[in-house]
């Protein structure tokens, strides 16, 4: 499926005008390009090491033959950057480091304001930033019956006080690209996904399909007393995708949710579906109240036509392909799982 209309970000009738998406190689970023390729873009994907084996997986989606060019870009190497970004209409700024390494903390940030920085200066019309949820949620004094919204905002010190230097480091990054888009005139759009699950592209394991494989190994004897929003990493590709092409998405977060479980629901769903492993239904907090599921609206996404996948499918399928990615062994069930 094309973009079709001129008023479009892309604009002008040029319906397979060139975009760059950083991070290509990534869980979400390799859906990002697939997703760009399926609607007739032309791409330019960034990696720290474009010929790595890592990145195999991209140059064999479809389209991709004809309108794939992967490229070496850092996003601490602005001059690199410029490089990467000349002659595209538009940018995807998906590469993030996932950790609570306090090093890695200036890279995220520093990097982003390196990444809109280039963009302006190569000429690029709209950056698509990929922020976190964990930028959203993580407030101890919202009360239990708010609905979490677009304008809700982490509070960073907690977030800092509780160690989670990933939240903080998304937080700031998401300020910094507000704040350089505005000084440099750039339009951007800000797509914040909630832990993001699905079929993967690449090979290797991410950091959060991991604890999947943990519960279904039995790696982990116990959940979390803890609340979690979910999104299936298809969803999140198409938003990037919507929001790029929506002419009124300039200026404005979007909130990519699913679902919002209890730990207890999600690893419940998960032995529903897969019984044959040994997934834990042992709580760590036994006794103590059960933490409360929260209200959330992802109706901006829903306006612009994203319709999002149920959990029991995107859990279904998560599990199929870590079993053919070979991260968690075949166990045939008595009975089939079925959705």
């Amino acid at each position: 499926m094309q973009s079709s209309s001129s008023s479009k970000a892309g604009g002008n009738g040029d319906e397979g005008h060139l975009v760059c998406v950083t991070g290509a190689g990534s869980f979400i970023g390799s859906w990002v390009v697939k997703e760009l390729l399926l609607r007739g873009y032309r791409v330019r994907g960034t990696a720290r090491d474009p010929a790595n084996r890592k990145n195999a997986h991209l140059l064999e989606l479809d389209g991709a033959g004809e309108r794939l060019t992967l490229c070496c870009a850092d996003v601490m190497d602005a001059d690199g950057l410029r490089a990467a970004f000349r002659g595209c209409r538009g940018v995807f700024h998906v590469a993030s480091p996932v950790s609570n390494d306090p090093e890695l903390v200036p890279e995220a940030v520093e990097g982003t304001r390196n990444v809109i920085n280039a963009a302006a200066d190569a000429g690029v019309r709209r950056v698509v930033f990929t922020s976190s949820y964990g930028a959203v949620h993580m407030d101890p004094s919202r009360s239990p019956d708010a609905v979490v919204d677009e304008a809700c905002w982490s509070d960073y010190d907690y977030c800092k006080r509780t160690g989670n230097l990933y939240c903080c480091a998304k937080m700031m990054a998401e300020v910094a690209a507000t704040e350089e888009a505005g000084r440099r005139g750039l339009e951007l759009a800000v797509v914040v996904p909630a832990t993001t699950i699905g079929p993967a592209l690449q090979q290797t394991l991410n950091f959060s399909t991991d604890h999947v494989a943990r519960y279904l190994t039995g790696a982990k004897p116990a959940y979390q007393n803890a609340v979690t929003a979910y999104v299936d990493v298809r969803d999140v590709a198409r938003a990037h995708a919507l929001v790029y092409q929506h002419p009124d998405a300039r200026g404005r977060r979007y909130l990519c949710v699913a679902a919002v479980l209890h730990r207890a629901n999600f690893v419940g769903l998960l032995r529903d579906l897969y019984p044959q492993y040994p997934v834990t239904a042992r709580c760590e907090d036994d006794g103590k109240p059960m933490a409360r599921e929260y209200r959330f609206s992802n109706q901006r996404l829903r306006d612009l036509g994203l319709e999002f996948t149920d959990m029991r499918t995107s859990l279904y399928e998560t599990v199929i392909c870590l079993q053919q990615r070979g991260h968690v062994p075949v166990i045939v069930p008595r009975h089939r799982a079925c959705l």
